[in-house]
Formats: C-alpha cells, sequence, structure tokens
C-alpha cells in the first residue's frame, strides 16, 4: 500500500470520527527541528518523580525521522512525536509523548509490547500478521474508535517492510488492565498482541492528545532497521507524497 493510500485511509478513518475536511490534515510548515540539541533540561522534564528519562540517542533518532517525515510531505497536523523505546524492560515508563516545538515532554508512561515479541524485553519484531509482535518505526496517527479493548488510535505504519501491516493487523494504541505500575514493580507488566497498550487511566487523554496527524516512533536497536530505514536516512531513496 502506497503512502497515498494510506493517507486516504487514514483521512477515511478520521472523517468518520467529524473531521469534516482533508485540509484539516495539512503540514503545518513546521520548520526542522535541530535534533542536536537534545541535552536541554526541557528533554528531561516530566510529570513525576518516577518518570524515566528519554536517551539522547534515542530522542535524536526521533527528531531525525520527525524532519525526514516533514521533508517527505507526511502530513502531521500536530507538533508532537511519541516515543517509545523498546530496548528497555516493559516495567520502564518508556513511552513519552513529546511536544517538538516546545521541547518538553508531556507524557511519560508505561507501554505494553506483543507476546511474540518477548518477555521482559522486546527482542523479535514483525510486520506479519498473526504473530502477534510489536513493528518498529515511524507511524502516523489516524482517527479514534470503540472496539473490543475500548477507545483506540489507529495507527498508520510508514516504514515499508516494517510497519506498514499496522492497519491490516490492527495494531492500535488503547488502555489494558495488564499495564500498570504494580505489575511493573513485580518486574513485567503484561504483554498485549502487537499493540502498544498504555495505562487504562492514561489512555484516553493520550490518545486524544496525540490522535489525528501525529508521528510515533517505535525504537529498538536493530541494525537492519537503522540501516534501511528510509525516515533515519533521509537520502535514501526518500517516498514522495502527493496531495490526496
Amino acid at each position: 500500500m502506497s503512502i497515498l493510500s494510506k493517507k486516504r485511509l487514514v483521512f477515511g478513518f478520521v472523517s468518520l470520527m467529524g473531521v469534516s475536511s482533508i485540509s484539516a490534515w495539512a503540514d503545518t510548515g513546521t520548520p526542522a527541528i535541530d535534533s542536536s540539541a537534545v541535552n536541554s533540561p526541557a528533554v528531561s522534564a516530566t510529570s513525576s518523580a518516577s518518570s524515566q528519562q528519554i536517551n539522547p540517542t534515542v530522542l535524536k533518532l526521533a527528531l531525525n525521522a520527525y524532519n525526514c517525515a516533514t521533508k517527505a510531505g507526511v502530513d502531521k497536523q500536530k507538533q508532537l512525536i511519541t516515543i517509545i523505546d523498546y530496548s528497555l524492560p516493559s516495567s520502564a515508563k518508556r513511552m513519552w509523548v513529546y511536544n517538538v516545538a516546545q521541547g518538553r515532554v508531556i507524557y511519560n508512561t508505561l507501554v505494553a509490547h506483543g507476546q511474540g515479541s518477548g518477555d521482559v524485553y522486546a527482542k523479535r519484531f514483525s510486520n506479519r500478521g498473526q504473530t502477534h509482535s510489536t513493528s518498529l518505526g515511524l507511524f502516523l496517527t489516524g482517527g479514534v474508535y470503540q472496539g473490543r479493548n475500548g477507545y483506540s488510535l489507529r495507527l498508520v505504519g510508514l516504514e515499508k517492510g516494517y510497519n506498514d501491516s499496522a492497519l491490516s493487523r490492527s495494531i492500535v494504541m488503547h488502555g489494558a488492565a495488564y499495564v500498570n505500575e504494580t505489575l511493573a514493580k513485580g518486574g513485567r507488566i503484561g504483554r498485549s498482541w502487537g499493540c502498544p497498550a498504555v495505562p487504562k487511566p492514561l489512555a484516553a487523554p493520550i490518545i486524544n492528545t496525540i490522535k489525528g496527524g501525529s508521528l510515533l516512533f517505535a525504537y529498538y536497536p536493530d541494525q537492519k532497521w537503522l540501516q534501511n530505514s528510509k525516515y533515519l536516512n533521509c537520502s535514501v531513496n526518500l517516498p514522495q507524497t502527493q496531495a490526496a
């Protein structure tokens, strides 16, 4: 599926949720973000004493992907990027919602990985259906819906071969009772079927913040992905997008 087709599909989902015009998804003309400026106090700004700081290397990669997506014409409505560092154990608060314009963290919380990816640590990743595995790479957030797991957010994978089956696999963000700090203190939270599930009390606030056209960056130090990702290597056959 081409990026253009995916964009049309997401626009359809969002329209069902009340967005009446594709123009509402237009890129805001955000200037490139300086990904080298990742050691400012704002990077570690969090909402609680138990929060986890973002690895500066991971943040720099995420901002590089953000800038590349901007150059590629990916339709971002919001200057936000959600960053998940799957190199950390599931007991760590390894997901951050980062305001790119303000250089600060809005949310920092637990997030589950798929059953097929590992136990305490996610070590295996897949783009294939029926694997119950997590996918890596850059995603675009779409519309919301009420499903089997409650209030959920569709994710469109932007990286062919790594996460572009997210829609067909029903990989979405949702809340889950098995993602909570009590389980985390015991060493491991529960696992999903591949979805980035978050604590139930935070699901709606986070989803409402990032829905409808922000980026999500799922990281793991997988050398093949790091070397082949078109959003981390912007000069390598950068995909072209056009107006829908």
